[in-house]
């Protein structure tokens, strides 16, 4: 799923290529990406592209004060493409694309930007509002990790009483951080996983305050630029446990680790984070049962 990092460099990347063109066509492919009908998606035709925003893990284009906003979810993703089919997509068919905002550009060019997920469950979801705000998932969110302070960010943590890695997901408390980027700032600070957030010494918090800031801002540092075709290439590079089971530390040379869930997963170093420790995997002891 992009995380703050690539969600950030994707509104960076609208800024550079989307803003000053004019929108065209509005193609619908997956009707159940949509999920706001007034105003419809065709209200964006013809509309200057004025800006690009981040909220959390949503992306917005601004289109003269209406934007489209996106969730891209597990699957989702946006790609730029210089010379789209002229033709509109068959509504439902198996094509990973969902929708796709044709553009007329300053120069005489007609790129667009293409909405596409991948795998069967469809969860990428698009709205058209007069005020990113007016989005449930937005109006939810908690302050950005990028944006809170050490103070406010203890605050939330006292407040809470939760394991740290759900914590750090938690979009209505932190937004922003997600599965793999939860991995990496927990290792960077040498925490576990399964920590709770009551028993967090100050230092602890103040040790997660600063790796959170130095993971996702290294991570921004490298998305930022590139282009969004290579984005998921760049995240997966910098990482140093996330999905990498099985690997060795980059730090102490250990095995990194796994838990497993039902949908998903999470790595992590046992010399690093647990004192040695190896953390209960649910989904293998459950086979074991």
């Amino acid at each position: 799923m992009p995380e703050l990092p690539e969600v950030e460099a994707l509104a960076q990347f609208l800024r550079d290529h989307a803003v000053g063109a004019v929108v065209g066509r509005v193609d619908v492919a997956a009707l159940s990406a949509v999920k706001t009908f007034d105003p419809p998606v065709t209200a964006l035709s013809g509309r200057d592209v004025t800006g690009a925003g981040r909220w959390g893990k949503f992306l917005g284009m601004d289109c003269g004060g209406l934007w489209m906003i996106t969730h891209l979810s597990r699957g989702g993703w946006l790609r730029w493409v210089d010379e789209p089919n002229p033709l509109p997509p068959k509504p439902g068919g198996k094509s990973p694309l969902a929708l796709r905002v044709h553009f007329f550009t300053p120069e005489g060019a007609t790129p667009s930007i293409d909405l596409t997920e991948a795998g069967t469950k469809k969860r990428l979801a698009v709205y058209v509002v007069d005020d990113p705000k007016a989005v449930p998932g937005i109006a939810r969110l908690g302050p950005d990790a990028l944006a809170v302070t050490e103070d406010e960010f203890a605050a939330l943590l006292k407040g809470t009483s939760q394991r740290i890695k759900t914590a750090l997901v938690d979009q209505t408390l932190l937004a922003g951080i997600g599965n793999a980027y939860s991995d990496e700032i927990l290792h960077t600070a040498k925490i576990s996983p399964f920590a709770n957030t009551k028993t967090l010494s100050a230092d602890t918090v103040s040790q997660l305050y600063t790796a959170m800031r130095e993971v996702l801002l290294d991570a921004v540092d490298r998305s930022v630029g590139q282009d969004a075709a290579r984005l998921k290439g760049e995240k997966r590079s910098g990482m140093r446990v996330h999905a990498r089971t099985g690997q060795p530390c980059p730090v102490c040379g250990d095995t990194v680790r796994e838990v497993s869930y039902a949908e998903r997963s999470f790595q992590y170093c046992a010399t690093c984070q647990t004192g040695g420790k190896v953390l209960a995997d649910r989904r293998m002891s459950r086979l074991l049962k």
